[in-house]
């Protein structure tokens, strides 16, 4: 794969997870391994270890009601740190190159660049899902008024959300889905299954914001995992994902919603 490669699939999984090692062991035993990473690293399973965890401690995510800032700063950077160990432990464990499978072979400088103008692109897209579904389908805004807006009533809490929404929010989700993407890749039924599956799952993670939320959610993880799959590089994926998170939180600030 040269440097200038569009799209080209990521060198298989080594070690255990090798199409060669497979064949040996049977065509079933990697892709329940691969099942079983996609489920450990959806998310879902170490942020509900996580709130148990805090609710042993007696570290309560409501008080009187109100969803904490606290607990949600938190929960999410500290499983952004857990999670990402997830993905390294079954990287290394297999043999894999986190920098082939994150940063490809395109030079980072030139795929920032890139990610900028892509911060537009998903305003854009999310803007337009919204108006079509406030347009055609009102009764799928289901949330009145966003929970996490209500969190933000300080300048701290500004900057402790500009800072969720880029490690939690860019960083994290992008390094999750192209190691979810390249699980799929290879041994859960291909990349635009597992966009499709991942996506899903991304647009369900967001019900709490509205229905409508969730889908227009779901659609951008649709198109940064689909720009992940072109350029083979989560940095424009990051960059374009951060910008319209941090985009939101000006919104929000200039019109209160």
């Amino acid at each position: 794969m040269g440097s200038e490669s569009n799209g080209d699939p990521l060198p298989p999984p080594a070690g255990d997870l090798s199409p060669q090692h497979s064949d040996r062991r049977g065509w079933w035993t990697p892709r329940v391994v691969a099942l079983l990473e996609v489920i450990l690293c959806s998310d879902y399973p170490t942020q509900a270890a996580l709130g148990a965890t805090f609710a042993a401690l007696g570290y309560a995510p409501y008080v009187d009601g109100h969803l904490r800032v606290g607990f949600v700063v938190t929960l999410s950077l500290v499983d952004t740190v857990v999670l990402t160990a997830l993905v390294l432990f079954f990287i290394y464990a297999h043999g894999e190159q986190p920098r082939v499978l994150f940063l490809g072979r395109r030079a980072i400088s030139r795929e920032v660049s890139l990610g900028i103008p892509l911060v537009l692109v998903a305003l854009a897209i999310g803007i337009g899902i919204l108006a079509a579904i406030q347009r055609y389908a009102p009764s799928l805004h289901t949330v009145e008024r966003n929970p996490l807006e209500a969190l933000i009533r300080t300048p701290r809490d500004v900057w402790l959300f500009a800072l969720v929404v880029v490690v939690a929010g860019g960083v994290r989700e992008e390094l999750q889905r192209a190691f979810l993407l390249h699980r799929f890749e290879w041994w859960l039924g291909g990349a635009p299954f597992g966009v499709f599956v991942a996506s899903v799952a991304f647009g369900a993670g967001h019900l709490i914001q509205g229905t409508d939320a969730a889908i227009a959610t779901g659609t951008l993880g649709a198109f940064w995992g689909v720009i992940y799959l072109r350029r083979r590089s989560i940095v424009a994926p990051v960059v374009s994902h951060s910008g319209f998170n941090l985009l939101q939180i000006v919104q929000f600030l200039i019109t209160g919603r």
